[in-house]
């Protein structure tokens, strides 16, 4: 089963997502902080990882800047998922390593399809 790892500390946008992933049929695990998000990333890689940028501590970006660091995580692909979409965000996102950016308010199909498509790219 493919494992996606979601990070948000807004915990009905966390639950909404996971739930919707597994619905899905993806294995989902979810936490609530960038560290925590790093830290499972390295320790068993997910298939997938979810960000919330604006996290406290650890903002999701840092986060992806760290993963793209890493030999064994560079290639995770990696959706930023935010409120923040001024156009500057949005490079900022894709600049720190992302493969994909979805503003919110998002709907839950589309972040699905999202999810499908970024997998996809990364098997062919």
């Amino acid at each position: 089963m493919t494992a996606i790892l979601v990070a948000d500390d807004d915990m009905d946008i966390r639950d909404l997502v996971a739930f919707k992933l597994e619905q899905a049929g993806y294995d989902v695990m979810a936490v609530d902080n960038g560290l925590a998000a790093l830290t499972a990333a390295t320790e068993n890689p997910p298939d997938l990882v979810v960000l919330d940028v604006m996290m406290p501590g650890m903002s999701g970006i840092d986060v992806c800047r760290q993963l793209r660091l890493d030999r064994e995580t560079k290639a995770l692909p990696i959706i930023l998922l935010t409120a923040r979409a001024q156009e500057g965000d949005v490079e900022v996102g894709f600049g720190a390593g992302a493969d994909d950016y979805i503003v919110k308010p998002f709907s839950p199909r589309e972040l699905v399809s999202r999810v499908e498509a970024v997998l996809a790219r990364m098997r062919t």
